[in-house]
């Protein structure tokens, strides 16, 4: 326990008689509502919520402190506006400078005749889970960080939002309206160690985030301080008086909220007299001047709270000035104890001067806490106290990204004036990067930057050196731009540096020799430059413009040609062995039922033995379950495999492992999983595929996964899918239909990217040249093609039908069958809007309107045509690729140019009137889709 006396003479709080200023409407206001409040004895923390949620409607107006140092925001002011507030005297200033997202919004009329004018404004934030303020301190100055939220229906729809606030990479706290017309303010104590902050708002999907004011003001450094953590607000009370309806600025020079806090049981003290309060802590000399003491001399003085969580950590600071003249024969004095153990005593506190009692260490453990003040033997007067704060600890453990690398972006980002929502720290948290970026993260090492793609992103200008100070970058892409100059030398000192792509550019000069030669040389380095007309792959640049080639590229294709040679080698070879191997090898393989069946199946990369199996899984992690069997999780000499069983209850389980078995011997493509081996022994048969770490595309639609694609992503795994499937039907001879596509069949890798996986049921197209084959129907239900269905006769399009279901899914974040009793089907629910030209209402509302109109047009339309009721109208997967092809550069512009949302109504309106007077069989012509 610290004892701290300080002195501050406050005098311009006093009137002429001495007397504190209070108008008879507020005496008149408050005084009922503090006797009622005594009688009913109302709780603790409940009482601090409802006066700060109303803080400042009649606050006093005392203005003749320096507002030096305050940074005072008032979000959704226009730009370039500013104004003082007449209550407090504060001056606000507009947000416009701090960020560059969210819309500026008013709240109802019928909620600032209460509202100070800071609150009558707000920004609103719609669009991107995360959005941040950039503001410039004063590194390693204590602040007390506010944050105020109105929502007075500002949006019209009276729906109150809940939304997290983050301070830099950290979790601060949760915001969450509960009345539309009651303030939520969040305060924090906390040292910056940058001479900036970033103070974000992150949408959970549960309403979208906003907020009124930013206010941050500076403390003395040898206040409030802590072992650890900064110190989030729990209470802050002004104990004993019944004048106050929240002191802030103009009574505290550091602007802090002190509500009265009083209850049955406790009589009030006060005096006149201005109260010395110059210690570190500057309470407001009109709360020290109030005070209370028990009724019952004999009694003690308690204030109890519940610990918010287990874990949670409090920090209490106690306020004492004797307000009582004592006789020389009258003595206070008296004993703190917290949970009834002794902290801090015996104790006298100093008549009109201010001394305020801290806890050294932070109070835990404890579900509840009762501190109880009570005087000594000796003591001939009760004890006093004015006023308590109680802070809890919060721990900002999440490092930044390295400053020379925010440094870096920064510069990068202003040079080519970017249009991306790149707000914030770069890296951090892990969950919301930049766009473009990829980090290093190593616990709570700070971030480094590794991957920047800048791709198609509009950049004009030289190669910018500030490229050259993110050291750990690994891979560059600045392809698809407007770059000039020449290829700089600092990227081949980029040690790191394994992927470098400059190609389709208007780059001129010479490709440094340094470049070359790591190329060349093996050193890791993969570089591009093609597509630069006006460079040259040598010093001299003699040769002429048509006919050299750049070394760099050169020395990839040598590689490549000699890749490809060597492969065809390795290909005759192989093919006299297993011409061989046909003739000897017949591998015995015994199913569940023990049916003993003779099956040619090739050495793939690996057969297993099953306690081989057993050190791979230890069947301990189930990553997922199907009509197959179950599938576990398993690692190979540290590289991470999906192990999927035979269900022995699976009556088509062993047919299914042979089909898939023998087909992944045969193809082999990126867009589809990889069988990196199998186990036949007995009854036990199992399949080892490549680690698909983001799971089925199924679980991130259907809100299973707690990120949301974005359209992008979400057009890249189209592709890819559509890909997979067309290989099967153009690329292997004979084609291959999959029969089972569906979205918990496409699986997602670390980034993203989509494999087709599950090919139990595929079939090998006859190579009669028929245009069918009959077959007994197999597939799932909503993803099946009816004309399969009803005639038995499949054909390729009934893999185009179940890819357009897919589509629609990915679009709209929809299951392809309604769980209601009606079991609606996606097809139908997306032809009834798009008649309507209702765009908005197809694509996942989750999006927010966050995607290039366009190309959410041509992939409507093309998953459209895909679920036509006869295959004879549908495309075929080369079709389905070329446009979606055309659908991923529409998104990219758009993010990289940075297009208005508000350009998306004036489309659809185009759209809208067009489906009006057009039928939908021409709505491949409207968007210039090839003909099918």
């Amino acid at each position: 326990m610290v004892l701290v006396g300080a002195f501050f003479w406050s005098k311009n709080l006093l009137s002429s008689d001495g007397q504190y200023k209070l108008s008879m409407h507020t005496r008149r206001k408050i005084c009922p509502r503090i006797k009622k409040r005594k009688q009913m004895g109302m709780g603790f923390k409940h009482f601090i919520s409802i006066l700060l949620a109303g803080l400042g409607h009649d606050i006093l107006a005392v203005h003749v402190q320096d507002q030096s140092g305050f940074i005072s925001i008032a979000c959704g002011l226009p730009a370039n506006s500013r104004f003082k507030e007449t209550k407090t005297g504060i001056n606000y200033i507009s947000d416009e400078t701090f960020i560059d997202s969210g819309i500026s919004k008013s709240i109802s009329p019928e909620f600032t005749g209460n509202q100070q004018q800071y609150v009558w404004n707000l920004r609103s934030f719609p669009q991107g889970n995360r959005n941040c303020y950039t503001i410039n301190v004063t590194a390693g100055t204590k602040y007390l960080i506010g944050a105020t939220f109105l929502y007075g229906n500002y949006d019209g729809i009276d729906n109150l939002p809940q939304f997290d606030l983050y301070l830099g990479p950290n979790t601060w706290d949760t915001v969450k309206v509960v009345n539309s017309s009651l303030r939520v303010v969040k305060q924090l104590i906390h040292v910056p160690s940058r001479n900036y902050v970033h103070f974000c708002l992150v949408n959970t999907g549960l309403g979208t985030p906003f907020i009124s004011a930013i206010e941050l003001r500076p403390l003395i450094n040898t206040s409030y301080v802590t072992t650890s953590g900064s110190l989030s607000l729990f209470s802050r009370l002004d104990v004993g008086s019944t004048s106050n309806q929240g002191y802030r600025y103009g009574y505290d020079v550091h602007d802090r909220y002190w509500v009265p806090y009083n209850k049955f049981g406790w009589t009030d003290l006060s005096t006149s007299l201005t109260i010395d309060t110059t210690n570190s802590y500057q309470p407001p000399s009109v709360v020290m001047s109030t005070a209370v003491t028990p009724v019952n001399g004999n009694d003690s003085l308690q204030f109890s709270w519940d610990s918010e969580y287990a874990t949670s950590e409090y920090y209490v600071y106690m306020y004492f000035a004797e307000v009582v003249k004592l006789e020389a024969n009258q003595y206070r004095s008296f004993n703190i104890a917290v949970n009834e153990n002794y902290w801090y005593g015996p104790f006298a506190p100093n008549y009109l001067k201010t001394n305020t009692l801290d806890s050294s260490s932070a109070l835990s453990g404890k579900a509840k806490y009762e501190i109880s003040i009570f005087k000594t033997e000796n003591s001939t007067f009760p004890p006093i106290i004015n006023a308590i704060e109680i802070y809890s600890v919060k721990y900002l453990l999440q490092s930044e990204t390295v400053q020379g690398d925010v440094d870096a972006i920064a510069k990068i980002k202003s040079t080519y004036g970017i249009k991306r929502t790149w707000q914030g720290d770069p890296c951090a948290p892990k969950e919301y990067p930049w766009e473009g970026l990829n980090c290093s993260y190593d616990g709570y090492t700070p971030p480094r930057i590794t991957s920047l793609n800048l791709s198609s992103s509009g950049l004009i200008g030289e190669i910018s050196a500030d490229i050259s100070n993110l050291v750990m970058l690994q891979y560059l892409d600045l392809s698809n731009n407007n770059l000039t100059g020449s290829v700089p030398n600092f990227l081949s000192q980029l040690q790191y540096l394994r992927i470098l792509n400059l190609e389709r550019n208007q780059l001129s000069g010479s490709v440094p020799t340094e470049l070359i030669a790591r190329s060349k040389n093996g050193r890791s380095l993969s570089s591009s430059v093609g597509d630069n007309p006006n460079l040259c792959g040598s010093d001299s640049c003699k040769q002429k413009k048509n006919n050299f080639v750049v070394p760099i590229v050169a020395s990839l294709g040598g590689l490549l040609i000699l890749s490809l040679i060597v492969a065809a080698i390795y290909i005759l070879l192989g093919i006299r062995r297993r011409k061989h191997q046909d003739k000897t090898k017949a591998v015995v393989i015994i199913d569940a039922r023990s049916n003993i069946q003779n099956v040619s199946l090739e050495s793939i990369q690996r057969q297993f033995t099953y306690p081989e199996l057993l050190k791979i899984t230890n069947f301990e992690r189930i990553d997922g379950k199907g009509g197959f069997g179950t599938v576990y999780h398993g690692t190979i000499d540290d590289t991470q495999v999906a192990v999927k069983m035979l269900s022995p209850s699976s009556i088509q389980g062993f047919q299914r492992f042979q089909s898939e078995v023998k087909l992944l011997m045969k193809v082999h493509h990126r867009n589809l999983t990889t069988l990196v081996g199998f186990c036949y022994e007995g009854s036990n048969m199992w399949l080892i595929y490549e680690y698909m770490a983001n799971g089925n595309l199924k679980e991130h639609l259907s809100g299973e996964k707690a990120n949301i694609l974005n359209w992008e992503d979400r057009i890249q795994i189209a592709t890819d899918a559509a890909q997979g499937l067309e290989y099967l039907h153009r690329g292997c001879k004979p084609p291959i239909i999959h029969r089972d596509v569906k979205s918990t069949h496409i699986l997602l890798t670390e980034n993203f990217h989509a494999k087709l996986a599950d090919f139990g049921l595929s079939k090998i197209f006859p190579c009669d040249g028929g245009s069918h084959m009959s077959t007994d129907v197999a597939g799932s239900p909503g993803y099946l093609d009816p004309e399969y269905y009803i005639s038995n006769k499949l054909t390729e399009k009934s893999d185009v039908y179940s890819f357009g279901v897919v589509l629609l899914e990915i679009i709209t974040s929809r299951p392809a069958l309604e769980r209601s009793h009606e079991r609606t089907h996606i097809s139908q629910w997306v032809s009834f809007l798009l008649a309507k030209g209702d765009i908005k209402s197809i694509v996942d509302p989750r999006l927010g309107g966050n995607f290039n109109i366009y190309s959410a047009w041509k992939a409507v339309e093309i998953a459209m045509v895909c679920v036509s009721p006869t295959s004879a109208e549908r495309p075929t997967m080369s079709q389905v690729v070329a446009v979606l092809n055309e659908c991923l550069p529409l998104e990219l512009a758009r993010t990289k140019e940075g297009n208005e949302y508000k350009s998306i109504d004036l489309i659809d309106d185009q759209y809208e009137s067009h489906y009006r007077t057009q039928s939908f069989s021409t709505v491949k012509d409207i968007l210039n889709l090839e003909s099918f």
